[in-house]
């Protein structure tokens, strides 16, 4: 993958025993559509989804506060912060998945069947059914064929693994195959929730080279990761969320320059004052 500075349906209501795994994302998200037009192209670093002011709690608990965000095209825009800070919730609002307790969220991209796909952090699917047999049935849900899904399985790396069935995946093909489904129908916008978790180096860098590539073709890419030296390498802007609230934002370079450190580890450490893998439980660091 390029660095950020070089790059230019829910299957609820099918029998379909395929339908119960991966896919819960809506082909018309819960959000204020405002599609820009018909044309199915955007121009990078144009605006596609908008969040402000955003709230969300569960009872007296709030999970986040006040937070707004742009997601541009032909970006890479990764969250960071505590385990517990709102991250995961953060990026289901987005997708349309749940809906926040205030403020808004408007989608301003092309008018295309699939808006937004979504990669969870622990994707799975159903097994007894080939690679090529699960993504050809996401497919078929956005209008696409066959043939779509075995070209979107060379673009994933995954075209050797067609014929293998999704039990026998490993941890990192299972997240390939997670990519694929998300961005089959090719949304404008694709939100992947701590894709490298769990992976090894070799496969995490894979999976974010992946990422970048549907970046680098005009796809607003949202990811989180506990892997700041790939976020640093990869993303077009950051945002460090501490307790549910934006902390600090900007493009890496940015962060460095303004807390005067090195590194994007440095960073976080001096915007949110805490370890990186600590668990926040109710507002309080535990």
């Amino acid at each position: 993958m390029t660095t950020a500075t070089d790059r230019s349906q829910t299957a609820q209501g099918s029998s379909d025993p395929r339908a119960d795994e991966i896919g819960s994302q809506p082909s018309d998200p819960p959000i204020d559509d405002v599609s820009s037009s018909n044309d199915p192209s955007a121009e990078a670093d144009e605006t596609l989804l908008e969040a402000s002011n955003l709230e969300f709690a569960y009872g007296d608990v709030t999970i986040l506060r006040d937070v707004s965000i742009a997601v541009d095209a032909g970006t890479v825009t990764a969250l960071i912060g505590p385990n517990g800070t709102g991250k995961t919730t953060l990026l289901r609002s987005l997708a349309g998945l749940q809906e926040q307790t205030s403020g808004s969220i408007e989608y301003h991209g092309p008018d295309v069947p699939r808006k937004i796909g979504y990669l969870p952090q622990q994707p799975t699917f159903r097994p007894g059914f080939t690679v090529i047999e699960t993504l050809e049935f996401y497919a078929s849900l956005v209008g696409e064929s066959r043939e779509d899904a075995v070209s979107r399985l060379d673009q994933v790396g995954l075209a050797d693994a067609a014929s293998r069935r999704v039990e026998d995946l490993s941890g990192g093909m299972t997240r390939l195959l997670g990519i694929a489904q998300a961005t089959i129908g090719d949304p404008p916008i694709v939100v992947l929730d701590e894709p490298g978790s769990g992976l090894d180096p070799g496969m995490s860098t894979h999976v974010f080279d992946v990422a970048g590539a549907f970046a680098d073709a005009g796809t607003a890419v949202l990811v989180t990761s506990h892997d700041l030296g790939l976020i640093e390498r990869n993303a077009d802007e950051v945002l460090l969320l501490d307790d549910g609230v934006v902390a600090e934002r900007g493009h890496p370079t940015e962060l460095l320059e303004r807390l005067d450190v090195d590194t994007l580890r440095a960073a976080y450490e001096a915007s949110v004052a805490g370890d990186l893998h600590r668990v926040r439980v109710q507002g309080e660091s535990q």
